[in-house]
C-alpha cells in the first residue's frame, strides 16, 4: 500500500489533523458518543467558531462524521477514516520490520562469511 492510495492520509490531512492538540482533544471527547458542537465547545478553552474550524479539518481528514438533528450539528468518530489511517501506519511498521529483518539476515551472512574465511 502506498501513501497515494490512502484517501484518509492523502496530502497528510489525517496526520496534520492529529498533530493539533485541540483536535486530539475533540477526538477524545467523541470516543464515547456523538456530541453537538456547543457541548464540545463548552469543554474546550477555545471559541465555538474555532471548534467548528477544528471539526471541519477533522471532517476533511475523514476522521469524524457530521449529522444534523434540527438545528444541532452532531459529530461522531468515523471508523472507516481511522481504519484507513491504521492501515497506512501498519504498512509503515511492516516495511520497517521487513527492512530490519533483511538487515539482520545480511549481518548474519557477513558473520558466517567471516567465520568461514578465518
Amino acid at each position: 500500500m502506498t501513501y497515494q492510495e490512502m484517501p484518509a492520509v492523502r496530502g497528510g490531512s489525517a496526520l496534520v489533523a492529529l498533530a493539533d492538540p485541540t483536535r486530539r482533544a475533540l477526538l477524545d471527547m467523541l470516543r464515547g458518543r456523538p456530541l453537538p458542537v456547543g457541548e464540545l465547545a463548552r469543554q474546550l478553552p477555545v471559541s465555538r467558531p474555532a471548534v467548528s474550524q477544528h471539526l471541519k479539518a477533522l471532517k476533511a481528514a475523514h476522521l469524524v462524521h457530521e449529522h444534523r438533528q434540527g438545528t444541532r450539528h452532531y459529530f461522531s468518530l468515523n471508523p472507516s477514516g481511522f481504519a484507513e489511517l491504521r492501515r497506512y501506519v501498519d504498512s509503515m511498521w511492516e516495511n520497517a520490520l521487513t527492512t530490519f529483518a533483511a538487515y539482520v539476515s545480511d549481518q548474519q551472512d557477513i558473520q558466517r562469511t567471516r567465520r568461514r574465511d578465518r
